[in-house]
């Protein structure tokens, strides 16, 4: 979340930032003036608390010399109630404070274009042109059904609808592809395996910010502990560091993690329905970096270069994009989509994001370090990448690598993982 004190010292620098986000934020000004108010009851307190300590005194002193007492304990039983009265104040600012900056996204980095949604995304570069083929394409799903390697119907009938039965060379090229990622990312990258768990406390849905905005995406378990399936890998990760300390020396604290991820895609009804780019369930693997503040950009870019690297083992074609202010996720201040090509589509698709929340993240998860043993505390930048969105990744290896016969060539970096050059 927020600083409180940016809020409340550049309260018209924050609001023009947030509404970079095409939203209204004018309640950033109730913040202030609720802010205000708590800490002027808080003064207060103290005031009277010191007055009823005084009075309470005097009470002894009259009691000790026989003197009447009865206007003065009047006097503090006031007092008292009043302390009670503006403690009580004090508690419901807090939690309206809280509750309206949980809601509130993270500051837009100021050097990233001002636009209204993805259609004003800047681009940053290319990699390689899009494939051509001399014959008519299939899309991923019509390959996978007439290789028996894709299973919609039986999904369906297990599940419902936006989930899939992978079979025999299906089930191998995402295996393999999850195999393929780790070990490049953990090998080559430097970056430490975990296999976190697959369900989530609410503590960490809020620590990350996908609660309470996106509470109604999640899954939710019918369980007494208020838990919910994982909708990213971003949220377990973050959270195996929640309420610590860092050690210093070990920053940046680099993961990749594979989880299953599982999203109600609320909003999403009658979008991408064909096929396997927006499931209800999808293996990812994820890249995760806890970084010193004046060097969170400087990771940020070498995991943008560790995503991108996926996709140039496979030579598969795609370009990088820059956010805008307007299509930036709720929690980040930056951030670089990954946008693969997709034949069947004949146009660019996002099968990875890499961003800097700064400090966002970590003021939620209290996630700190100490630079010196005689240091103050300070709150670590968290940031996260796809290394990638799987599900996504077999679509463009499908479709990039068909054949006339409908067959699918098997990137070479991935042969030794799947035991063949072709899938027929």
């Amino acid at each position: 979340m927020l600083d409180i004190k940016l809020i409340r010292e550049e309260t018209d620098k924050v609001y023009e930032l947030l509404s970079r986000r095409n939203g209204d934020f004018k309640y950033i000004y109730d913040i202030v003036i609720k802010d205000k108010d708590r800490r002027e009851a808080i003064q207060t307190v103290e005031t009277l608390k010191a007055k009823k300590n005084e009075t309470s005194r005097q009470i002894g002193e009259f009691k000790r010399s026989g003197k009447d007492t009865s206007e003065l304990q009047t006097s503090v039983a006031l007092i008292a109630e009043n302390i009670k009265r503006l403690d009580d104040l004090v508690l419901k600012l807090d939690e309206e404070i809280k509750n309206l900056l949980l809601i509130t996204p993270n500051l837009p980095n100021e050097s990233i274009p001002i636009g209204k949604d993805d259609s004003e995304n800047r681009e940053i570069k290319k990699y390689l042109k899009p494939t051509q083929f001399g014959f008519p394409i299939k899309t991923h799903y019509e390959l996978g059904e007439s290789l028996d390697i894709l299973d919609f119907n039986r999904a369906g009938k297990i599940t419902g609808s936006r989930f899939v039965v992978y079979k025999g060379m299906g089930a191998r090229l995402e295996r393999s592809l999850i195999m393929f990622m780790m070990d490049l990312h953990s090998n080559r990258h430097g970056y430490r395996e975990i296999i976190p768990p697959y369900i989530v406390n609410e503590a960490s849905m809020i620590a990350t910010g996908q609660f309470p905005k996106f509470k109604e995406d999640a899954f939710k378990l019918y369980d007494d502990r208020n838990l919910y399936l994982n909708p990213t890998a971003e949220v377990p990760t973050i959270n195996l560091h929640r309420d610590e300390v860092l050690d210093v020396s070990l920053l940046p604290i680099k993961y990749v993690a594979y989880t299953t991820a599982f999203r109600q895609e609320a909003g999403s009804a009658g979008r991408d329905t064909r096929g396997i780019l927006r499931q209800h369930q999808f293996n990812k693997v994820e890249l995760i970096k806890f970084s010193k503040p004046e060097e969170s950009y400087d990771d940020l870019e070498a995991m943008l270069k560790d995503s991108e690297a996926v996709l140039q083992a496979l030579k598969i074609p795609y370009r990088v994009v820059e956010l805008c202010t307007g299509d930036l996720g709720q929690s980040m201040r930056k951030t670089y989509d990954i946008e693969v090509w997709i034949p069947s589509e004949n146009k660019y698709r996002e099968i990875g994001s890499i961003s800097n929340a700064e400090d966002y993240q970590a003021r939620r998860a209290n996630i700190k370090f100490r630079r010196t043993i005689d240091s103050k505390l300070e709150l670590v930048h968290t940031l996260n990448g796809s290394g990638l969105a799987v599900g996504r990744t077999v679509i463009a290896v499908m479709e990039n690598y068909q054949q006339a016969d409908g067959s699918i060539i098997v990137p070479e970096v991935l042969r030794p993982y799947m035991g063949l050059d072709i899938i027929r």
